[in-house]
């Protein structure tokens, strides 16, 4: 069962949320949060796989949550979930440390998939809004210099970085390389020390930066 937080600050959205993550699809809301402060104290103690963060909440908003969150040893994945196309507050999100974000009005099948996703840590952009998030990150982040230490990859842990790029899981990239999800492991954390790169995010971020793969209309 993968362990959730929901952090809201609309019950009725909670509720919601709980009916889509549902025990039957291997999800367990262990603690739910009205606002970012009780977000950062349940995150530790109810011991969550995956904290699932509204982004605009009264008192601490969900960037600052995520920040305070992450900023913590065995830290639990946050997926930023939002109605608002505010691609600043989103890119924001993703330099506080969130492994991605998901579009409130998806899909359920595609909300557990971004869950099951963040949760296993793999990252999730919502393709939808991927390119103007990935945008204002750049105008928001330092400027990048990391195209040379593209070369230090390997050509099949660049296909690995393209794959991540374009969004697909461990498992996804194992079926499409024919090689074992061990080894497409072993592929993702060469990629991230070579690169000096944090997580799964930042390695999509890293991938639209610079050409590796390039944003879908």
């Amino acid at each position: 069962m993968i362990r959730v937080l929901l952090v809201d600050d609309q019950p009725l959205v909670r509720a919601g949320l709980e009916r889509i993550l549902h025990a039957r699809f291997g999800f367990d809301i262990v603690a739910e949060a009205e606002d970012g402060a009780a977000a950062v104290h349940l995150a530790e103690e109810a011991q969550p796989n995956v904290v699932v963060m509204d982004v605009r909440m009264r008192g601490m908003d969900g960037v600052e949550a995520t920040r305070r969150i992450r900023a913590r040893d065995n830290a639990p994945p946050v997926l930023i979930l939002t109605t608002f196309d505010d691609d600043e507050i989103l890119s924001a999100a993703l330099r506080a440390g969130a492994s991605g974000f998901a579009l409130k009005d998806a899909p359920g099948e595609e909300l557990i998939r971004a869950v099951t996703a963040v949760a296993s840590g793999d990252g999730w952009l919502d393709t939808a809004v991927t390119a103007r998030v990935l945008a204002a990150y750049r105008a928001g982040a330092p400027g990048a210099n990391g195209t040379d230490r593209l070369d230090e990859l390997t050509p099949r842990e660049l296909d690995v970085l393209r794959l991540i790029g374009a969004g697909l899981t461990n498992t996804e990239i194992a079926a499409e390389l024919f090689v074992s999800e061990g080894t497409v492991k072993t592929h993702v954390g060469h990629i991230f020390t070579k690169l000096d790169l944090r997580d799964r995010a930042a390695a999509v971020i890293f991938a639209f930066e610079h050409g590796v793969v390039t944003p879908r209309s």
